[in-house]
């Protein structure tokens, strides 16, 4: 299997489990509705895993294009690869998309929440804030990264590496990603919401594009600064000027979204005074 089959395999089979989980609590008369919270974290932290047990071989198993541009900004990964990797993450993440949508069909037409059934493609806010929202995508992926970076530089029982980054998934998504549905993939959320758009799905809604840069940009700066962030606080140095300069960007980026963001909350509590 090439690199590029497996990255598409890989992405196809996280988004079939991750996004299955979330149609299954959410859609009407499924026997899972209402199991709530805590069993999609679990399972998005389980579909990783099997992800990574699946194509880990073939690709090293990215499956997120916020974890090849991280790699890739720390010298792990070739930038010329990253191309590749990105195309076929999104059309596994679209192919995913669609299996969700052919195994659930009964049940798309007795789910009259079309938001609802806009969740089990893509993510969206639960308090719309531009900048908060943002910054709560770039602190999700940045603890993505972080934590990959950390796994990685550890030694463990062969084979067990993939099921710690499903305990990290799942440990992000119970702790920080109740605000917006943690993405931390730009894949993970783009691809299934052009599927939402194209597939014919009774009493659907519109797929929301103004907030859909959000899981996109918010994954790539977390990601990149993740990464960055590790090298520079456990190796000290960087390996380059370039990937210094990478750094600072980054950081400057993510110290204007919170700047932004405190800005944006103080003027939402002075309308709501």
């Amino acid at each position: 299997m090439t690199a590029f089959m497996g990255e598409l395999i890989g992405t196809a089979l996280l988004i079939f489990l991750g996004n299955g989980v979330v149609a299954n609590v959410l859609l009407k008369d499924s026997k899972a509705e209402g199991a709530g919270w805590l069993v999609i974290c679990a399972t998005w932290g389980l579909a990783v895993t099997f992800a990574i047990y699946a194509v880990g071989q073939f690709s090293g198993a990215h499956i997120n294009p916020a974890v090849t541009l991280g790699l890739a900004a720390t010298g792990a990964f070739p930038w010329e690869d990253v191309p590749k990797y990105v195309t076929a993450q999104m059309l596994g993440a679209m192919l995913g998309a669609t299996a969700v949508y052919l195994h659930f069909l009964p049940h798309w037409k007795g789910t009259t929440d079309a938001d609802a059934k806009h969740a089990v493609f893509c993510t969206a806010p639960a308090i719309k804030s531009r900048y908060a929202n943002l910054l709560s995508e770039i602190s999700g992926t940045f603890m993505l990264l972080f934590g990959l970076m950390a796994i990685g530089s550890n030694t463990f029982t062969e084979g067990l590496n993939p099921l710690i980054v499903g305990f990290l998934i799942v440990a992000i998504g119970l702790s920080i990603g109740g605000t917006t549905g943690f993405a931390i993939n730009p894949a993970r959320d783009l691809g299934p919401r052009i599927a939402h758009a194209l597939l014919p799905i009774p009493g659907k809604r519109d797929s929301n594009w103004g907030y859909a840069l959000t899981p996109v940009l918010g994954p790539i700066i977390g990601g990149v600064f993740g990464a960055l962030f590790y090298q520079a606080l456990y190796n000290g140095q960087f390996d380059d000027v370039w990937m210094a300069r990478l750094f600072w960007a980054s950081a400057a980026v993510v110290a204007a979204v919170v700047g932004l963001a405190c800005r944006e909350h103080q003027q939402q509590q002075q309308v709501g005074k």
